[in-house]
């Protein structure tokens, strides 16, 4: 049996009608059975929860659930910001087994080391191909999990995002099954389906790629020898007169992620915020902890390289064979309308390359994705899981 997927975008209020009626129609469109589902919602669904996701499962077959709150949904074409509703994707994989994970804060802090998270994840039944994974930035210390997962699966993608809610932080929720999670919720891929990844940071490099040449925790204070504010303001400085407009703060930091590279390129880079700059000891603080080294190269960040930077990386997967069923979207509450100036960007994008094909997402508080072969957690980026069929 091929595999399949269905999605379903339902806005309004929760009605328990409209939910059975999409649990229903979804499971119609994927042939009848369900392998996992993954469902976004908005969060004036949190005090129906429980009996949301027990009609999802009831009326959809869906043997697993994960999900989380929304700020904005994501379905097929379409990116719904500020609503109320939910979206909805099942997943019908007849060769793959689902391997669901949930866990809390406590466990990620008790430091189990990468043994410990394999046991979890049954990795003597086989590797896993790649992870989806929800996470509730309220109690999640996400880096502190990332550093423990990218050490126990070493080269495994991880795809997602952080739980959001619109014009609000309290009653953010994550879900695996009918139970709601307070840190994390992942499911893992085993065998069957094979998930290609884009991540898109939404820049494009400026000026010189530079090494640094002095670092100390997240504070640069050399860039070839020089002091680094000095360096950021000369390559401020060769901007065209409409780019200086546009990169007042936008302009962003990015360290490569491999220095076996002729010339870098847009993706190559993990991009991470300017936090301060010190004039008088010409010292840059970034989000991030660099080496001495290693290449930085400044980004500038607004819609035009947002725009042709997803598209180049849906393009190349296109050009390469890649042939998705079905995807999952996790966008940065900072994009969409706010970005782009325009509502269904990211969405409408993968519909271009690859047709109407079966999508849900949401509007993150922050987005999980590989770069350089390592895991991270992205801010103002899209992230996005293509399920291909396995060759």
């Amino acid at each position: 049996m091929r595999n399949s997927a269905a999605s379903h975008f339902v806005l309004g209020p929760y009605s328990e009608e409209k939910v059975i009626l999409a649990a229903r129609e979804t499971l119609q469109a994927v042939g009848g059975k369900v392998s996992c589902a993954f469902v976004f919602a908005s969060l004036d669904y949190r005090p129906m929860l429980k009996d949301f996701l027990e009609l999802i499962q009831l009326h959809g077959h869906a043997p697993t659930i994960a999900g989380c709150s929304g700020a904005g949904l994501i379905s097929t074409a379409i990116e719904g910001e500020g609503v109320s509703g939910f979206s909805l994707l099942f997943l019908h994989l007849p060769e793959t087994e689902i391997v669901p994970i949930a866990f809390d804060q406590e466990l990620i802090g008790s430091q189990p080391n990468a043994a410990e998270w394999q046991r979890r994840a049954r990795l003597s039944a086989g590797p896993i191909q790649a992870w989806i994974a929800l996470g509730n930035p309220t109690t999640l210390r996400v880096e502190e999990w990332l550093d423990q997962w990218n050490a126990a699966f070493p080269g495994v993608p991880i795809l997602g995002g952080l739980a959001s809610g619109h014009g609000a932080e309290e009653g953010l929720f994550v879900v695996h099954d009918r139970e709601t999670i307070e840190a994390c919720a992942a499911i893992g891929f085993r065998g069957g389906v094979r998930i290609e990844t884009i991540v898109s940071q939404g820049c494009r490099p400026v000026g010189e790629p530079l090494t640094i040449t002095g670092a100390d925790e997240n504070i640069i204070t050399a860039l070839g020898s020089r002091p680094a504010f000095e360096r950021l303001t000369e390559t401020f400085e060769t901007l065209p007169p409409p780019q200086k407009e546009r990169a007042a703060g936008n302009l962003f930091a990015g360290l490569a992620m491999s220095e076996y590279v002729d010339e870098y390129k847009t993706g190559d880079f993990l991009v991470r915020n300017l936090i301060a700059a010190d004039p008088s000891n010409g010292a840059l603080a970034i989000g991030a902890h660099p080496r001495v080294g290693q290449t930085l190269q400044f980004q500038l960040r607004d819609r035009t390289a947002a725009n042709e930077e997803l598209h180049r990386m849906l393009r190349e997967k296109k050009e390469s064979g890649i042939h998705p069923f079905a995807s999952l979207i996790f966008a940065c509450a900072g994009r969409g309308r706010n970005l782009f100036g325009a509502p269904n960007h990211d969405a409408s994008a993968v519909r271009e390359h690859f047709g109407p094909i079966a999508t849900a997402g949401f509007f993150c508080n922050g987005e999980i994705g590989p770069v350089g072969g390592r895991n991270f957690v992205h801010g103002y980026t899209a992230s996005m899981a293509l399920f291909c069929d396995v060759d």
